[in-house]
């Protein structure tokens, strides 16, 4: 259980940095249109993960 919990996690940590990368090289004329200010990025980022994995 401990180690399917752990894998978990880091296929989600894995999924939060690469959506974090992502969003972090738009600009923020790029980030308004879709909606999300850069201080949502991190929430954004992790939303996604959770749903990902």
């Amino acid at each position: 259980m401990f180690l399917a919990n752990f894998v978990r996690f880091l296929r989600q940590w894995r999924a939060y940095d690469a959506s974090l990368r992502e969003l972090t090289r738009l600009g923020d004329r790029e980030l308004a249109d879709i909606g999300i200010s850069r201080s949502d990025i991190p929430r954004v980022a992790w939303e996604n993960a959770e749903r990902s994995a």
